[in-house]
């Protein structure tokens, strides 16, 4: 399901640009539809204030909560059922965000990651990217959406780059506050500068080491990690906004004095912040998160050496919502999916 789909229905139902623009601004942020400045019967067509309802259910279909995850950190794993009857899912965080997820499932294949492990099993729609920012704004105020969910955005680029640019402008989302997060494919350091809207941007580093980031990401773009950087660095000067390297931490992997040494040597000086991410244990992984106290040992010696740098917590981690896991879970134990219902908007 895509943006322009619902744009064109709203045409065929006589909506001029102003109510186009209002109906999805009401969308995007969890309103009704018909709410707007005066009387309704006399702000909307006649025909377009009709479809009205018949379209919010419609719209409301394209993403439903299959189950609820609450974790003790305040934030709630969702495994969502998209029209198509695929699951993925998204993350209620603390502070006002929501994690939305762009594929069902993931082509890069990261070996530390659940989501890698089943392939690519299918794009999800821009209209569906934006309808997880909406199910999360009906339970809780979201003022900031992270694109971090299953799936690499710059294999779905148009589609994310359409629900960027929606919840930057009607969306009522700070252009800072919407985080494209991705491997380091080439595309988005040529599309993201060219959009009205300009993200903030996650790299996922994991490794200084350009043979061990092969191994760990088998399939992302052969990018040498000093390359990676630099293009983030230019992008960092260009929009303002420091980059968020992403590192999962792995027990005697990617945790060592070496690692460190090179962390320092590539972000020294740059406009970025490093993000370290305890792994969170899933069935058939055979990795483990390093010690708490290591963990914290590595972001304080980044941060006495002048490079801002914070551990963070996989959210969900004490109801083993990594990343995948739910989908995966409800994959093997069959749990059933959301029918394929029939569309008016396809």
């Amino acid at each position: 399901m895509q943006i322009d789909t619902i744009r064109q229905r709203l045409r065929e139902f006589g909506a001029g640009p102003l109510h186009e623009q209002t109906v999805l601004r009401n969308w995007t942020r969890a309103w009704s539809l018909d709410t707007c400045r005066g009387d309704p019967a006399r702000y909307f067509p006649e025909v377009l204030r009709l479809a009205l309802p018949a379209l919010a259910e419609e719209l409301a279909g394209l993403a439903r909560t299959q189950s609820e995850h609450p974790s003790a950190d305040g934030s709630v794993r969702l495994l969502v059922g998209l029209r198509s009857g695929q699951t993925v899912e998204s993350v209620l965080l603390p502070r006002d965000g929501v994690c939305v997820s762009s594929q069902v499932g993931c082509a890069v294949g990261c070996v530390f990651c659940m989501t890698g492990r089943e392939g690519l099993k299918q794009q999800v729609g821009s209209a569906e990217i934006v309808a997880q920012v909406v199910l999360a704004r009906r339970q809780r105020t979201v003022r900031r959406v992270v694109f971090m969910g299953m799936g690499e955005p710059a294999h779905n680029l148009d589609n994310v780059m359409d629900a960027i640019d929606l919840l930057g402008t009607v969306g009522d989302i700070g252009h800072k506050n919407l985080v494209f997060s991705t491997v380091g494919d080439p595309r988005v350091f040529e599309r993201l500068p060219r959009g009205p809207v300009k993200p903030a941007l996650a790299l996922s580093l994991h490794t200084t080491f350009a043979d061990l980031r092969t191994t760990l990401l088998p399939r992302a773009p052969r990018i040498d990690p000093k390359d990676l950087v630099e293009a983030g660095e230019h992008y960092a000067r260009a929009t303002g906004y420091p980059i968020q390297y992403q590192w999962t931490l792995l027990a005697g992997i990617n945790d060592s004095d070496e690692e460190l040494a090179g962390i320092v040597a590539l972000l020294s000086g740059k406009y970025a912040v490093m993000n370290f991410i305890p792994f969170n244990a899933g069935e058939g992984l055979p990795f483990q998160r390093p010690s708490h106290e290591r963990a914290r040992a590595m972001a304080r010696h980044l941060h006495q050496r002048g490079i801002l740098s914070k551990l963070r917590q996989s959210a969900g981690q004490d109801v083993d919502g990594g990343c995948g896991q739910l989908r995966a879970r409800a994959v093997a134990t069959g749990t059933p999916v959301l029918t394929r219902q029939r569309a008016r908007l396809s």
